[in-house]
């Protein structure tokens, strides 16, 4: 699941349980403490979702049903018998969140205890739009900078990050028996779910990683739009996350696509930086042009 899992990525400064391991800062230190604080309350309510649908103990459907069944209470306007929905609460009313985003999130939770491998990368696309587009989402209503366009830019620089996370997360979801790689594309490497992981298999498996992070930087090309068309402090933000999809992708590259041997890959926080700031100095000059705004 987008920015709630504990995946391998750089260090940040942020204070919010695992979100120092993400592949890009959660919440920079530097935003305003409202927003910020709203973006590490949806990060709690996304982690509490996704450790529901990947490590709860007993009947992890129930678990999920009942978590939506409490997020409804909130939407409802009564009190949330979790902690982290209570803590969700002010910020949801202050920034006037779309509730239904953490109800894509859990339902892709959902999605995982039945539905382990995906055809084609369409099929996995539409798992993203439950998984990764909500959080996007979720940050533009922070910032309250929702528009149609970049709601479009976001969910296809978010379904990126998905993407690149499950490249990254090739062995440990392998182990857990969910495969992201589209199935398609294995079998047309000569792979199977079960001889994937080979060392006979390794080139071909790195190839169809590498085939991924090609698809995934496209997508992330919606970024320069998508932070050129933001203002002020969501402009910092957003720019924040898509480098650090941008410094994964460049990872994954410079391993060859290997992420099953070795040491994990990791987004370097130097180019993270350096992605960033091209990221805003094109933004800055966009906005000093005449252009539509989104």
């Amino acid at each position: 699941m987008i920015d709630v899992t504990p995946s391998r990525g750089v260090e940040t400064t942020d204070s919010a349980p695992n979100a120092s391991t993400e592949n890009f800062p959660v919440a920079l230190r530097i935003l305003p403490a409202a927003r910020r604080h709203a973006l590490l309350a949806i990060y709690a309510v996304a982690r509490a979702i996704d450790q529901l649908g990947d490590a709860a103990p007993g009947d992890r459907t129930a678990a999920l049903a009942a978590f939506r069944s409490d997020l409804h209470r909130l939407g409802d306007g009564d009190t949330p018998a979790e902690r982290v929905l209570r803590d969700l609460a002010p910020h949801a009313k202050r920034f006037a969140l779309p509730l239904q985003c953490f109800d894509d999130l859990i339902e892709a939770n959902l999605v995982d205890q039945t539905v382990t491998r995906y055809a084609d990368f369409d099929a996995l696309l539409g798992y993203c739009a439950l998984s990764a587009h909500p959080i996007g989402r979720l940050v533009l209503a922070v910032f309250e900078q929702t528009t149609p366009a970049r709601v479009a830019w976001s969910d296809s620089v978010c379904a990126a990050l998905q993407v690149l996370e499950h490249c990254q997360d090739v062995v440990e979801d392998h182990a857990a028996d969910r495969i992201y790689l589209p199935q398609n594309q294995l079998a047309a490497a000569g792979l199977t779910d079960t001889t994937m992981l080979r060392p006979a298999n390794a080139l071909a498996l790195r190839r169809v990683v590498l085939d991924q992070v090609r698809t995934a930087r496209e997508m992330l090309g919606a970024g320069t739009p998508l932070v050129a068309g933001l203002r002020g402090w969501g402009r910092v933000a957003v720019a924040g996350y898509v480098a650090g999809g941008l410094a994964t992708a460049d990872a994954i590259d410079r391993a060859g696509g290997d992420v099953v041997t070795g040491a994990p890959v990791r987004p370097s926080r130097t180019r993270m930086a350096r992605h960033a700031i091209r990221l805003l100095v094109t933004a800055r000059a966009t906005a000093r042009t005449p252009s539509r705004r989104p």
